[in-house]
């Protein structure tokens, strides 16, 4: 009988094309995909939470596939997919599960988080993995507009067109976290589901109102009267990482 394996699983997202199939191969859906079906010795189709872009990383993006046998247990599964997989693409944990569970329609909300490095020189160790904002921000300013997302909008205004309209452009943000460490600021997104591009356009508003480019009022605007076109400045993909789904 087939078995349901659910995936935990981490990568960083520089030298892919995103999570989803495309034709030439190198996405992690795909790398996912072929070292399964090595494992299963059969084409094994990956069903994910949702969508990374190009460059966007992940700290446990979740999965689920349907195999055609339980011939090994987790831990082995784990074992045998890392060996076959790039050294940037890591399955943290499987387990079994009921085939009531799929990745995608059963998660609750997601947490997103954005990091963005503000000093003069961006170490070497940080390049392709956090925004290089070389410029004095003020984490007041962020946290203050930042609070503006709080609770349920209609985000049509912070999300981009992936060649259709989203029918259903309504999200929850349960929480925003800005967190400074010197140089290092993060911003962590907990919402219960996000439209394309829709943190990357969010953190570029509360950039642009840090630097006095705009402010909180703006934001409110463009949340009541989202329809309404602008111009709208999309943060970088490197600084971005999926950290959790909810269940």
């Amino acid at each position: 009988m087939p078995v349901r394996l659910k995936l935990i699983v981490a990568y960083d997202g520089g030298s892919f094309a995103g999570w989803q199939s495309q034709t030439h191969g190198n996405t992690i859906q795909d790398h996912l995909e072929l070292a399964l079906s090595q494992v299963a010795r059969k084409a094994i189709r990956v069903h994910g939470a949702g969508r990374t872009d190009a460059g966007v990383h992940a700290l446990a993006q979740c999965a689920h596939v349907d195999l055609p046998e339980k011939r090994l247990s987790p831990d082995q599964s784990t074992a045998a997919l890392n060996a076959l997989l790039p050294p940037q693409i890591r399955v943290l944990k499987c387990r079994y599960v009921t085939d009531r569970f799929h990745a995608r329609y059963s998660a609750k909300g997601k947490v997103y988080r954005y990091r963005i490095w503000s000093g003069a020189v961006l170490p070497p160790l940080e390049a392709g993995r956090a925004w290089h904002v070389a410029a004095s921000l003020d984490d007041e300013i962020l946290r203050s507009s930042a609070n503006v997302f709080l609770g349920t909008h209609d985000f049509s205004g912070f999300a981009a067109n992936r060649g259709k309209l989203a029918t259903d452009t309504v999200r929850t943000i349960r929480s925003v976290r800005v967190r400074q460490s010197g140089a290092l600021l993060a911003i962590e997104f907990d919402g219960s589901g996000f439209l394309y591009k829709m943190v990357r356009l969010m953190v570029g508003s509360l950039i642009r109102c840090s630097l006095g480019k705009m402010d909180a009022k703006t934001i409110s605007q463009w949340l009541r009267f989202p329809r309404v076109p602008r111009s709208r400045f999309s943060a970088p993909a490197e600084g971005l990482y999926l950290v959790r789904v909810r269940y």
